[in-house]
């Protein structure tokens, strides 16, 4: 386990690289292409310790989700990250011309990224490729509940990045904790809201900058009048991928109370046809540990003593405690009072809530911390709108679940208890960059004018300008 001691001298050793020698775009356009080509090449060693990771992990989903996501970020930043690296001009106010002015994108110097163990591959190397477009050097601190995965990235990243450019840090919670601590020049953390809490109390002493991609409960939404079969399928697929263990999967569900039923009856039948044989087959997750295993059972249990209706899919026999396969279930109305309500679930346990009206739908959310995502379905663009006015979260797919992180034009990130600050695209490479404003001044100055003794000029200038 690496001391204090030894993690500040590795920020020193990077901040010394960094101050000697910051990455040119030209330089970081070779690293990240180096990056992506390691990474395609040994990604089938990645997915293999995914799955070791977990128990159980879809290998397809790991291409999907960890694979494919960060091969497209890094091919949208090295087609872009030159022009971004440029000044931008921008018009000096009249007052002052002929002054002239520009915004200057630099590179913040040494960051902080902790990633989380849901999707180890995608939530560390994102990150990192926008602190890399953006010309910093990186500390990483990936998670402890993959350590195989965690080690192989270690490994990956020498292979791409001399130590004094990327390092990686390896070891438990305690040793993310003295990581949170370091005077980065900015620090950024994916993972819960109660950890996130701790992370910024720890960068606060030193002022670090922080960006929190944390989580809550994402509400989904089912308008009256929408076709439920197939809304109930997309929310079926964002909800089951990786067996639930995702920050932007849908943690509730409003339907208009005659379509509960239909509801449930097309989850059943989705989970039939997407995975039969669920104990055996390959393509759904395992719970990542027995900690967060028990926590979904204890969820469940509560729910079920206070007479909660309670729904497995395809049964009960489907769960597999000792292989952590925890299967589809549906939590029929539930008290709001209740754990189910109360924590984020991150596994695949689905409450569906029955309304009649809309409004008490938006003033439930409202009365909820700002979840991360927001999922309404709706035929009707007026209402669509209403509910988009009326709410707000980290960011909202209309009519599917989860595909707008995908976007790399869009920027992702929480808002209030869900998280502070974006990334993806452009919205990343600008989090580890200083917009630094320069004003370059004339040979000849208009403020001469307004200088003293003042002059009955300075009194026109003044009253012309203060009107």
């Amino acid at each position: 386990m690496p001391a204090t001691t030894d993690l500040n001298a590795l920020l020193e050793r990077q901040r010394a690289a960094w101050q000697v020698s910051e990455p040119t775009p030209a330089q970081r356009l070779r690293d990240l292409g180096k990056l992506r080509e390691v990474l395609r090449r040994r990604f089938d060693e990645l997915s293999a310790a995914m799955s070791a990771d977990f128990g159980r992990r879809s290998h397809h989903e790991s291409l999907l989700t960890d694979g494919m996501t960060v091969l497209h970020e890094i091919d949208y930043m090295r087609k872009r990250l030159t022009r971004w690296s440029r000044p931008r001009h921008r018009l000096a106010d009249a007052m002052f011309w002929p002054a002239r002015t520009e915004v200057q994108n630099r590179p913040l110097g040494v960051v902080g990224i902790i990633s989380p163990w849901n999707y180890p591959v995608n939530l560390a190397l994102i990150p990192l490729v926008s602190a890399i477009a953006a010309g910093n050097h990186v500390m990483l601190k990936p998670s402890e509940n993959t350590p195989r995965t965690s080690a192989l990235l270690a490994e990956l990243l020498a292979e791409v990045f001399p130590e004094d450019r990327v390092a990686t840090v390896l070891g438990d919670a305690d040793v993310a904790a003295r990581f949170a601590a370091l005077p980065f020049d900015h620090l950024f953390f994916t993972g819960s809201t109660a950890v996130g809490r701790k992370v910024m109390a720890a960068a606060a002493p030193n002022l670090t900058p922080v960006t929190l991609e944390l989580g809550g409960k994402s509400p989904a939404i089912v308008a009256e009048g929408y076709p439920i079969e197939t809304a109930a399928q997309r929310i079926a697929a964002g909800k089951f991928l990786n067996a639930g263990q995702t920050c932007i999967a849908p943690d509730y569900v409003f339907v208009p109370n005659d379509q509960r039923e239909p509801f449930l009856a097309v989850l059943r039948a989705y989970v039939a046809r997407h995975y039969p044989r669920l104990r055996e087959t390959p393509d759904y997750t395992s719970i990542v540990n027995d900690g967060h295993y028990q926590r979904l059972q204890a969820l469940v249990a509560e729910a079920g003593e206070a007479g909660t209706r309670i729904e497995v899919l395809p049964d009960a026999a489907a769960h597999d405690p000792e292989r952590r396969i925890f299967a589809p279930t549906v939590v029929l109305d539930p008290d709001p009072k209740l754990r189910v309500m109360q924590e984020e679930i991150f596994g695949p346990v689905l409450p569906v809530i029955g309304y009649g009206h809309i409004e008490e739908v938006l003033k439930f959310v409202n009365s909820r911390p700002r979840p991360l995502a927001l999922y309404h379905f709706d035929k009707d663009r007026r209402r669509t709108r209403h509910v988009l006015r009326s709410t707000l979260a980290g960011g909202v797919t209309v009519n599917d679940c989860v595909i707008h992180i995908a976007q790399s034009e869009l920027p992702f990130g929480g808002v209030g208890a869900s998280g502070m600050g974006h990334y993806h695209g452009h919205a990343g490479f600008l989090t580890f960059s200083k917009q630094m404003p320069v004003l370059f001044q004339a040979r000849w100055s208009s403020l001469s004018l307004l200088r003293p003794p003042y002059t009955k000029l300075a009194d026109f200038v003044t009253r012309l300008m203060t009107r």
